[in-house]
């Protein structure tokens, strides 16, 4: 099995048709020619042999689907407009009037909008579990709960769950498990095989441990350029993918070839890209833990962190090498106020202001916890949370522009 990299780059699958270049051709089409009507009525596109309708696929976006099934462990995958579109569609797919969903409590708030809002509407109700106990999500799985949604690590507050056992509780219960993927990627933990090597074993009727399906806002990590907008759907069983492409047909949901153009382009220097975050971040966090402005680090790949643990598990296979992106969060001391916080992120010169990450440019955000949480979580400390995503700018350059915002605006009495 080849390294995922060397998988992006020599990946085995070509769209029908012999022209071949270094990179792949862009196909833009909304109608799309039969010689014959005979030849029309023949097609099928549900198993990517044929083209009927721009919709439907076409040679880049086929590329791009099986690409990400190489880099995420899938066996199909959908693409979408957006990382949020994406979670739509899982939940319009497979949830109908009566059902119930359950969404950890530190999820993306937009997908727990979505369930407060278009959901409730169609008659599907949500409850919150506490995303770093199994116990209380195994409490809350009902007859009617039909899918629960996982994270890791949590948006903005950055706890690492133990999905493994989340995953679990899920299968033993017979619910389906969907998990926001955007943050591992593909790169930190496979989602379809959770146990790696640990998991091998002579049964071949034993399934691997994994989620049932994976969300991924391709807008981050894959893209890299913060100018793209795509989300994917991916899964392992073909019964499951077919219900979410028919429902993917029916709502008439489709990405531009150029926008698939750019994703596909990004994608050999994801890894690479991936990294480089991923060290900033860590230079960054360790630069933060030793400020006594700062009452709490939120980085799952360092000790203390809430879920330090699940993420060693999970992500570090061997000592030293687990993978944990570019994004963490810092809980500004609590003598400091909201009004000194913001003038802190608004002194930055190299961090802008802005939502997503994954891009080359470090953004910066804070957050008001207590009004995206039921309650106040109990391993977090009072204070104001800041979240960091690294861009690929220099490290120590990062560290001078904190520094001289700091003194500016978080002084030591």
């Amino acid at each position: 099995m080849p390294h995922h990299t060397t998988g992006l780059i020599h990946h085995p699958y070509r769209p029908p048709g012999d022209f071949q270049a270094p990179q792949p051709g862009v196909f833009k089409a909304s109608t799309v020619y039969f010689p014959t009507v005979a030849d029309m009525r023949r097609r099928e596109w549900k198993d990517k042999s044929a083209y009927t309708y721009g919709l439907h696929g076409t040679p880049t976006t086929y590329l791009l689907e099986e690409r990400l099934c190489s880099l995420e462990g899938g066996l199909q995958c959908l693409l979408v407009p957006s990382g949020l579109a994406a979670l739509a569609l899982v939940a319009l797919a497979v949830l109908k009037t009566g059902d119930e969903v359950l969404i950890p409590d530190n999820a993306y708030g937009p997908n727990k909008a979505l369930a407060e809002g278009e959901l409730r509407h169609f008659g599907i109700t949500h409850r919150y579990y506490d995303p770093m106990s199994p116990d209380d999500l195994s409490s809350q799985i009902t007859e009617r709960t039909r899918m629960v949604w996982l994270e890791a690590p949590g948006s903005v507050s950055m706890e690492f769950p133990d999905l493994r056992e989340m995953v679990r509780r899920c299968r033993d219960r017979g619910v389906l498990c969907a998990l926001d993927n955007t943050w591992g990627a593909g790169l930190a933990f496979k989602p379809f095989d959770l146990l790696g090597d640990q998991g091998a074993s002579n049964d071949s009727e034993q399934a691997p441990l994994g989620v049932d399906i994976s969300a991924h806002a391709l807008t981050k990590y894959p893209s890299g350029g913060g100018d793209v907008l795509m989300g994917s759907v991916i899964t392992r069983d073909a019964a499951l993918h077919l219900k979410i492409k028919l429902c993917h047909m029916r709502l008439g949901l489709g990405v531009a070839a150029n926008d698939a153009e750019t994703v596909l382009r990004s994608l050999p220097s994801m890894d690479l890209r991936y990294k480089a975050h991923d060290q900033t971040a860590r230079e960054l966090a360790a630069w933060w833990q030793a400020q006594p402005q700062c009452a709490q680090l939120l980085h799952p790949a360092f000790e203390g962190a809430p879920g330090h643990a699940h993420w060693q598990a999970l992500c570090e296979r061997e000592p030293g090498q687990g993978l944990a992106a570019g994004l963490f969060s810092v809980m500004i001391d609590a003598r400091y106020n909201q009004a000194q916080v913001d003038a802190f992120c608004d002194g930055l010169k190299l961090f802008k202001i802005g939502y997503s990450w994954g891009g080359p440019v470090s953004l910066v955000v804070p957050y008001n916890i207590a009004s995206m949480r039921q309650a106040w979580p109990g391993h977090l400390k009072p204070g104001t949370l800041v979240r960091f995503s690294t861009g690929l700018e220099s490290a120590r350059d990062l560290i001078l522009d904190l520094h001289q915002a700091m003194q500016a605006h978080l002084p030591m009495a």
